[in-house]
């Protein structure tokens, strides 16, 4: 695969999500702000892009052990995002507040930082139900009713919020702000680094952290990058057939 530096990021990761390592190492941004080309966000990073491409070719000639996301029925795409990721997200969070609490509690004297990523973790962790809840009541209820559509030639209820767009755009929305939310948490804790006199519950929660955003970067490309653009050209696919 020939990788030019104008090619989006965000098409590329869909591709291939074997390339999100390659930019995650390079701290560029692939779910969120993935509609950058790779020129662009290099030189923003004030990386070479040479080297970031090289990289990445490498990471695509890679024998692939990942699913292929990318060739999935939407409706299908969308039950594992809420069984896998959904699922994740609230089971985390009841693991990880618990640990935030015990560290503030004992370590925020010496470490004041503590009270500010507990502070944006629980706002996050708010957000983030009521983000889930939109998705598995709305939105996603209604990709499912498109894909019933398509398959058996059904006409295509008009929802409640008009084009699918409208509430994609406020999904959207939302994954930029916990992306800046916790790009704030990393900066915070030091891209998750304890200090030395960290105990192991400080270690284990900083731990937990870092696991929560991989996993949120992953779940937002699946989202962002995959099930929301195919989305949008399947309704105009069915508004078309009418």
């Amino acid at each position: 695969m020939n990788i030019s530096s104008n090619l989006l990021i965000s098409d590329l990761v869909a591709q291939n999500y074997k390339t999100a390592t390659v930019f995650k190492k390079y701290k560029i941004d692939f779910c969120c702000n993935g509609n950058k080309s790779i020129l662009e966000a290099c030189s923003k990073r004030n990386v070479k892009v040479d080297d970031v491409l090289s990289e990445l070719e490498q990471a695509v000639l890679e024998i692939d052990q990942n699913i292929n996301f990318n060739v999935w029925e939407l409706d299908l795409l969308a039950d594992y995002i809420e069984k896998t990721h959904h699922r994740y997200v609230k089971s985390k969070i009841n693991e990880i507040t618990p640990f935030l609490k015990k560290v503030v509690k004992v370590h925020s004297v010496h470490n004041p930082e503590l009270i500010e990523i507990e502070a944006l973790f629980l706002q996050s962790a708010e957000d983030l139900l009521a983000h889930l809840q939109k998705e598995e009541m709305v939105l996603f209820p209604h990709i499912r009713t498109m894909v019933e559509a398509n398959l058996y030639n059904h006409p295509l209820a008009r929802p409640h919020f008009g084009t699918i767009s409208n509430p994609i755009s406020m999904m959207k929305s939302e994954h930029q702000n916990e992306g800046d939310r916790f790009e704030k948490i990393s900066n915070l804790t030091n891209n998750y680094t304890p200090p030395e006199h960290a105990c192991n519950t400080y270690k284990v929660t900083f731990a937990l952290l870092k696991d929560f955003e991989d996993d949120l970067h992953k779940h937002v490309h699946l989202e962002n990058n995959i099930l929301f653009p195919k989305a949008v050209i399947l309704e105009q696919k069915l508004l078309n057939r009418e």
